[in-house]
């Protein structure tokens, strides 16, 4: 209600709010140069009055700067100087418009020029998640030892694990962001040139340098988040393999979520108690006070390892559905079991006798449906996957109800011997839970793109008819089966659209419009067994 001038109301409230504007940060704008002359655009939020050295927030990424007005304004409150900037070709900067190019020397550029401002301790933070996380690990791979702390929220060290998952083009995501989020026409075909690890990408893979960072940081992902595994690989590396104030001072928070992180539902499951981890570990601001400001609010004391376990959704006495803590990832002491594909169909500790090899025929004009998974654009997490399942290339294992909980944590890998009489094509391994009423829900998945067996690096194509072995990684979970449950593993060679359909030519990645159909098998005989590898707890 408007009130009327010269009232004594009127009075104190504009007073009141000439105090809130003088308690207002303040925010300016720079353009900084980079090394090449390209200025980015940089918004700096400061106290309006205390001009005092101080830790600074640094955030960087492609979504627009003013995004960071709310981090600004809190951060500031709580004593630092926040930085937001808009990445090269982005909003208001300079540059070629193409996701993440220079990304590393860029930060690097940016973090010098911070610390040289009269408003800087010299200790800086930097904050982000997603394509805001990308960013950090590419900074602080260039070596830049005035990044201290780090707070990475669903991100990826190696942006070739980004675009091509086990060499195969995740095709939903890539093109998908690359279209939304307004990047030049041109970023898609630089990615699709470079369909191996190669130099390009080399230059933007953080996980090379992991000895040069010198952050202490929190890493967040999900279960079904589509940087899941590179964020267990980044926590990883920065404890074990990071330089000093790294090594030994990192935090993982891992949930069962997707992309979007502290929910309790993804996917077609709701988690009990799964949106939130205990205590304080997700909040940023006691972690930067900790690091950034050396005070003592037993931040650095919290647990190394924060992780949701999976249960049975339906029944509330089941195993599971709760948060452990623990000192390292793998977080639980597992024995390497492996679960055989057999020719009935069965899956089973037991290795198979000489049975007769699988085959199913893969048609790249009809390939199968991605349902659920790690996915962005399109639904993702744990999806029923019956439909999928019914399919007749589809090979579908299965173990018997299951008459203990079983509880698998850590890396699940596939080990496939194959044949196909095409020079090239795709195999996929997805490690499912099945419920007693036949619901087949997706726990983790890995795919291997055959021409790349041995080595993303280089192309090898497959020799016409003759078995060969595939190491698939199917990347991590945390999952409680319960009793009554059984354990599956699917084995296709598509997932689309969520990734690429192999044309089965063996032509350079694109190069054609030509598709030709694979006749697969999967070998499940004694001497070629193909198996899942469970990291299994307990006996």
């Amino acid at each position: 209600m408007k009130l009327p001038c010269g009232t004594l109301a009127a009075v104190l409230l504009s007073l009141f709010c000439a105090r809130l504007a003088a308690a207002d940060p303040v925010k300016l704008e720079f353009p900084v140069i980079m090394r090449d002359g390209v200025k980015l655009a940089t918004d700096v939020w400061l106290p309006a009055s205390n001009t005092q050295p101080r830790p600074v927030i640094f955030l960087r990424f492609p979504y627009n700067k003013d995004l960071g007005a709310g981090l600004g304004r809190d951060g500031v409150a709580r004593g630092y100087a926040v930085v937001a900037q808009d990445t090269r070709g982005r909003f208001k900067s300079e540059g070629e418009n193409l996701p993440f190019h220079r990304d590393g020397p860029d930060g690097e550029d940016s973090v010098a020029w911070i610390t040289q401002q009269p408003w800087c301790n010299g200790r800086v933070g930097t904050f982000g998640g997603s394509a805001g996380a990308i960013t950090q690990f590419q900074l602080v791979a260039q070596g830049s030892g005035d990044v201290v702390a780090q707070h990475l929220t669903v991100g990826a060290p190696n942006l070739y694990d980004v675009v091509y998952t086990g060499g195969v083009f995740r095709k939903a995501l890539v093109e998908d962001w690359i279209r939304l989020t307004k990047f030049a026409t041109n970023a898609l075909d630089l990615w699709v040139a470079h369909p191996l690890y190669d130099d390009y990408w080399r230059a933007q893979d953080a996980s090379r340098n992991y000895r040069s960072i010198r952050a202490s940081a929190v890493h967040i992902g999900g279960y079904w988040d589509i940087f899941a595994q590179p964020t267990l690989d980044a926590f990883v590396g920065y404890q074990t393999r990071g330089g000093r104030g790294a090594r030994g001072h990192q935090k993982l928070i891992m949930g069962a979520w997707g992309h979007g992180v502290f929910q309790e539902k993804v996917g077609g499951l709701t988690f009990p108690g799964g949106k939130t981890p205990p205590g304080k570990v997700q909040d940023p601001w006691p972690w930067f006070d900790r690091v950034l400001k050396g005070e003592t609010n037993g931040a650095d004391h919290w647990p190394a390892v924060t992780y949701y376990v999976i249960g049975d959704v339906t029944d509330r006495e089941a195993p599971g559905n709760v948060w452990r803590t623990a000192k390292a990832w793998p977080p639980v002491k597992t024995t390497a079991t492996r679960f055989y594909l057999h020719n009935d169909r069965s899956l089973a500790v037991e290795k198979p006798a000489n049975h007769q090899p699988l085959q199913f025929v893969y048609d790249p004009n009809h390939p199968a449906p991605t349902v659920g998974g790690i996915q962005l654009s399109i639904p993702a997490g744990p999806i029923d996957q019956r439909l999928v399942e019914s399919r007749e290339d589809v090979l579908v294992f299965t173990t018997e109800p299951l008459r203990v909980p079983t509880e698998v944590t850590g890396r699940v890998r596939a080990t496939l011997w194959v044949a196909t009489d095409a020079p090239d094509t795709d195999f996929f391994v997805r490690l499912c839970d099945v419920y007693p009423d036949g619901r087949s829900f997706n726990l983790c998945e890995g795919m291997l793109r055959t021409r790349f067996r041995n080595g993303l690096d280089r192309e090898d194509m497959m020799p016409a008819g003759k078995a060969v072995e595939l190491n698939i990684d199917c990347w991590s979970t945390s999952v409680i089966f319960n009793r009554g449950h059984r354990i599956r593993v699917q084995v296709t060679s598509s997932s689309s659209p969520g990734f690429d359909p192999n044309p089965n030519t063996g032509e350079r990645f694109r190069a054609s419009d030509r598709k030709q159909v694979a006749h697969n098998t999967v070998f499940v005989d004694r001497r070629r067994a193909s198996y899942v590898t469970l990291p299994v707890a307990g006996r």
